[in-house]
C-alpha cells in the first residue's frame, strides 16, 4: 500500500502512477466481498487498485489548479470521518495483504458520487466498484434524500460500473426487499 494523499505535489505524483486504476467505493463495516470483486478486476487489467472512502461530513471549500481539494467540516466533530477511513484502511489492508496487488487509500470528501467520479477523473479509471447498500429503514431514507450511489455514477459518467450485490440475498417471493 502507498499512503494517501498528503500535499499538492504528493498528490500529482500519486495520480501519475495510478492512472487507468480500478477504484473501489468502501465505507466502515462493509461486505469484503466488494473489495475482493475489485482486486479481482484490478489484477485482470493489470493496473492498481484505489480504496476510496468519502467522508459526508465535510464538503469542498476549493480546488487548486492542480487538482489539490481543500475541505471543510459540516460538523465540529471532526475525528468521525477520520476514525472511518483508518476502519477502512485497515480493513482493506487484511484482505488484500497476501493478494500481490498495488493498492492505495484515500479519503474523499462531499458527496460519494461526485467525489468518486472526480477521483476516476483524475485517475482516468478503468472500472468503479460499489456495493449495494445495506438493507433498513435509515438507509432507505439516507438513499430516499441522496439517491443511489451506484445510479448516479452509472448516469453521470462515462465508465463502467461494477454494483456487487451483499452477500444476503433477498428471496423471490420477498416483495419488499428493505423490510426493515
Amino acid at each position: 500500500m502507498t499512503d494517501q494523499t498528503s500535499s499538492p505535489s504528493d498528490e500529482a505524483s500519486q495520480n501519475a502512477a495510478l492512472q487507468k486504476a480500478v477504484i473501489v467505493g468502501m465505507q466502515p463495516d462493509q461486505s469484503p466481498h466488494v473489495l475482493s470483486e475489485a482486486a479481482r478486476y484490478a489484477k485482470l487489467l493489470g493496473v492498481p487498485l484505489v480504496v476510496a472512502h468519502v467522508d459526508v461530513t465535510r464538503f469542498v471549500t476549493y480546488e487548486d489548479p492542480d487538482g489539490y481539494v481543500h475541505s471543510a467540516p459540516i460538523d465540529l466533530n471532526i475525528e468521525a470521518g477520520a476514525a472511518e477511513f483508518d476502519d477502512v484502511q485497515v480493513a482493506a489492508a487484511s484482505v488484500l495483504e497476501t493478494s500481490g496487488l498495488e493498492w492505495t487509500a484515500r479519503q474523499l470528501v462531499g458527496d460519494p458520487a461526485l467525489a468518486i467520479k472526480q477521483l476516476a477523473n483524475k485517475l482516468d479509471a478503468q472500472l468503479i466498484v460499489v456495493g449495494t447498500r445495506k438493507r433498513g429503514l435509515g438507509e432507505s431514507i439516507r438513499e430516499f434524500f441522496t439517491g443511489s450511489v451506484a445510479a448516479r455514477l452509472a448516469h453521470r459518467q462515462h465508465r463502467s460500473v461494477l454494483v456487487v450485490p451483499l452477500e444476503q440475498e433477498v428471496p423471490d417471493d420477498q416483495a419488499e426487499i428493505w423490510t426493515e
